[in-house]
């Protein structure tokens, strides 16, 4: 099966429209069944997306398990929360190791949320040096950046390094405060690839039934972005999304906006990763 496929900016890769998130079911331990079979049900739906992070629980090396065989027909991504070079060189050995591979296609730095937090990783032994160094080596082929804190901090790291790609939430709550969309065009409109997360607010917007998940998957895809990135907890829910990517046809402004409108009233639970 195939999904529909996006550039993912400057990087020049062609991706699937949908990836697969770390969390979910992956963000365990000792659920090696579950886990492998939500990996399995993405790799046949067509995803090549595949995300990781060293914080999250088992993941990596659910994945490197999972996905042995296909690291030619896939990118794979995963991220460090590390603020020091020495810290952020043992998350990539420790990645690599358990994602059973030579390299990244995209290394990641991992939530910057404040102003301290950018100047300890520009600053001299902060992270950034080990970032350029993985790209430079080949260790990694691309570096991004994410955040879901404060948009204005994450402008600011944009400002701070070359980075390829950008991953921020895009959802219909985000509108109501402190909206990462705008940041989300401009990161588009400078040839960054710019993936959307936080698309079903951790669940919390299928509960609310405010629209179906088909929708909810149209709202991100309809944004500027490159691809939306969700993690899953049992194969019914992949099937789910990559129908809903498979489907998708962009959104008109007046179903947008009532989408929008719908979160409103919520969108302060429903943004639950914001200050």
């Amino acid at each position: 099966m195939s999904l529909p496929r996006r550039r993912l900016g400057r990087t020049g890769e062609e991706v699937t429209i949908l990836g697969l998130g770390g969390e979910g079911v992956l963000r365990t331990f000792g659920h090696e069944r579950q886990a492998q079979a939500v990996i399995q049900a993405a790799l046949e739906a067509g995803v090549t997306y595949f995300e990781s992070a060293r914080a999250y629980s088992g993941s990596e090396a659910y994945l490197g398990r999972g996905l042995k065989g296909h690291r030619r027909k896939i990118f794979l991504t995963s991220k460090s929360h590390a603020r020091t070079r020495a810290e952020a060189e043992a998350h990539l050995e420790t990645t690599l190791s358990h994602l059973q591979t030579d390299h990244l296609d995209l290394w990641q730095v991992h939530d910057v949320r404040t102003d301290g937090e950018l100047e300890a990783l520009a600053g001299p032994g902060g992270a950034l040096e080990a970032f350029r160094r993985a790209r430079e080596q080949g260790l990694t082929r691309f570096v991004g950046v994410t955040g879901h804190h404060a948009p204005r901090v994450l402008r600011r790291a944009l400002e701070l390094f070359d980075f390829d790609t950008v991953l921020l939430p895009v959802n219909p709550a985000e509108p109501s405060s402190r909206s990462f969309l705008p940041l989300a065009r401009e990161a588009l409109d400078r040839g960054l690839g710019v993936v959307g997360m936080k698309v079903l607010c951790r669940g919390l917007l299928p509960e609310l039934r405010l629209a179906p998940v088909q929708d909810l998957v149209a709202y991100a895809l309809s944004q500027p972005v490159s691809l939306v990135v969700i993690g899953a907890d049992n194969v019914p829910q992949v099937k789910e999304l990559a129908q809903a990517a498979r489907d998708f046809a962009p959104l008109e402004t007046e179903a947008v906006e009532f989408m929008e409108s719908l979160a409103s009233p919520f969108a302060r639970g429903l943004m639950y990763y914001k200050p």
